[in-house]
C-alpha cells in the first residue's frame, strides 16, 4: 500500500513530467498544440491493452502480468498529461494546477457517468479500467480514476514518476531510431521493447541524476544495429 508521503505527487514531480511530455510532443510535432491530436483516443486503446494484461477471458486460463500492466498505466499517463496540456494550450503551470487538484481525491470519490454513480472503492481493478475507457471515449479526464487504478497496480506517485521518466526515455529512443518513419524495430531478440525496458530498469537507480542518460545507453546497447 502507498504510504502517507506518496499519496500526492509533489509539484516538482508534476512540473518535471509535464516538461518532459511537452518536449516529447514537440519532438513528434513542433506544432502539436495546433494539431490537437486525439490523446484521449490513445487512452482508450492503452486502457484496452491494460485489460488484456490484466486478463479477462473466462473461457481460457490467463495470468495477470503486473509488470506489463504497470507499463500500460504509464502509457496512459503520457496521454493524460498531453490532453491536459492541450486543454491549457501547452501552459504547464495551469496543467500542473489541474493535476494537483485531481490527484488529491481518494477512492471514496463518486464518479457520475451515463446516469450512474460509481464509487471507486467498490470497483475492481478491471471495472476501473473499463470506467477509464468509457470516460476517455466520452472525452472526459478524471484523475481520481487513474490514481485509483495506479494504486490498485501497487504503485504510488513516486513509483509513477520513476516509471514515467523511464518510459519517456524509451519514447525518445523510439523517435531517434525511426519510430515515426516506420523503421523502428519494436521487437528485439524475441521481446518487445517494453519488456527490455522493464529489465533494464531493475539494474539502474531511478534517483540518480544520470538515470535518463544511463537508461538510454542501456537500451542502445541492447538494440540491434
Amino acid at each position: 500500500m502507498p504510504d502517507a508521503t506518496t499519496l500526492m505527487p509533489s509539484p516538482q514531480q508534476l512540473n518535471t513530467m509535464l516538461s518532459l511530455q511537452s518536449a516529447m510532443n514537440r519532438k513528434v510535432d513542433p506544432d502539436w498544440v495546433q494539431a490537437a491530436y486525439p490523446y484521449l483516443r490513445a487512452v482508450v486503446v492503452e486502457a484496452a491493452e491494460a485489460i488484456e494484461h490484466h486478463g479477462w477471458k473466462w473461457w481460457k486460463k490467463q495470468s495477470l502480468d503486473m509488470a506489463q500492466l504497470q507499463m500500460e498505466v504509464i502509457d496512459i499517463w503520457h496521454f493524460i498529461l498531453s490532453e491536459i496540456l492541450l486543454r491549457h494550450q501547452g501552459n504547464e503551470t495551469l496543467a500542473s494546477t489541474q493535476l494537483l487538484e485531481g490527484a488529491g481525491t481518494t477512492d471514496d470519490n463518486d464518479i457520475a457517468f451515463d446516469n450512474q454513480s460509481y464509487r471507486l472503492a467498490s470497483l475492481t481493478l478491471l471495472e476501473k479500467l473499463e470506467l477509464l475507457t468509457a470516460l476517455a471515449a466520452a472525452r472526459r479526464v478524471e484523475i481520481s480514476v487513474f490514481a485509483s487504478i495506479m494504486r490498485d497496480c501497487g504503485m504510488n506517485w513516486d513509483d509513477l514518476f520513476a516509471q514515467y521518466v523511464s518510459k519517456n526515455v524509451l519514447n525518445f529512443f523510439r523517435q531517434d531510431h525511426g519510430y515515426k518513419e516506420g523503421s523502428y524495430q519494436k521487437i528485439w531478440h524475441g521481446k518487445e521493447d517494453n519488456e527490455h525496458l522493464v529489465e533494464v530498469m531493475t539494474t539502474l537507480s531511478a534517483t540518480s541524476d544520470t538515470y535518463p542518460t544511463d537508461l538510454y545507453q542501456a537500451l542502445l546497447q541492447r538494440y540491434p544495429a
